[in-house]
């Protein structure tokens, strides 16, 4: 059985842009934020971070200058994933060097893999580096969902730690445990399915959520972990409009919008995600009201 890079609250970081560059001082008091809220560990630099507009020097400032300031109390979990395989493992590399704890690597969009072409190309980046490497199956976004056969030649590997699951699929997760057994962690990758995917034997979640509301993400993902799936599901539940509101643009675009009418100054998302649309932000105003 492989270690577990983490249990319970990943958050997916906003990345918060000052004059269209990172607001590093905002970075750091977000990041506190999710200290203070015992949030297990951050990701940087994934999609709601806006990844694919980030330079590689952004996100290697960003990756040093966070894990200065999460130290050994917060995992830190760089973003590098890229359609190019050896971009991906370059970029894992320098991530590694500046502290990452552990990789999310989203699977390649675009080129819309094969499944040898998927299985080759996590392998070259988890022989290319020395910590845990988190699999990222998003494929609304990247046009391809990765197979369970994939998954099970990937389990063998050993810094393969697990996979973060963003499909709408939630019998994939049985799936996956039944062919990988505990080779193979996996992570809620929507937050709408954080109790269900720890039910069926999750081991937490990488959330958006969590950005707005760490304390009660992180108290719904320790109750069902602890097997209190009655206070799991009233929290998933209570919790599910804002969920909801915060999909119903593409994200991070509701999220960050959320963040700054919460006092966070996060400014806006970088082009191409464009501004709210009117209605999510009416409802967002309503909720918090």
């Amino acid at each position: 059985m492989k270690k577990q890079v983490f249990t319970g609250v990943c958050t997916a970081l906003v990345t918060p842009f000052l004059d269209n560059k990172i607001n590093f001082p905002l970075v750091q008091q977000l990041l506190r934020v999710q200290l203070n809220a015992k949030v297990n560990a951050v990701v940087l630099a994934g999609t709601t971070g806006e990844s694919p507009t980030l330079t590689d020097m952004e996100k290697i400032e960003l990756f040093k200058r966070s894990k200065d300031c999460l130290g050994d109390d917060c995992l830190m979990i760089a973003g590098t994933g890229s359609n190019c395989t050896s971009h991906a493992v370059e970029l894992s590399q320098e991530a590694e060097q500046a502290g990452a704890d552990a990789l999310l690597v989203v699977s390649p969009y675009y080129n819309k893999s094969n499944p040898d072409g998927l299985f080759q190309h996590y392998m070259a980046i988890a022989h290319s580096v020395n910590i845990p490497v988190i699999v990222y199956n998003v494929p609304s976004r990247t046009g391809v969902d990765i197979p369970i056969s994939v998954y099970k030649r990937l389990s063998v590997l050993p810094n393969i730690a697990g996979v973060k699951e963003a499909s709408t699929d939630i019998t994939k997760i049985t799936k996956i445990r039944a062919i990988c057994g505990d080779n193979l962690a996996i992570w809620a990758g929507n937050d709408d399915q954080i109790v269900p995917v720890i039910s069926l034997g999750g081991k937490g979640v990488i959330s958006v959520l969590s950005n707005i509301c760490p304390v009660e993400t992180v108290a719904m993902a320790e109750a069902a972990l602890a097997g209190d799936f009655d206070t799991a599901a009233d929290l998933q539940a209570r919790l599910m409009p804002l969920i909801n509101l915060l999909f119903s643009d593409v994200n991070p675009i509701p999220i960050k919008y959320a963040m700054n009418y919460a006092g966070f100054d996060c400014g806006g998302c970088r082009l191409p995600l464009g501004k709210i649309n009117p209605d999510t932000k009416e409802k967002i105003d309503a909720y918090f009201a």
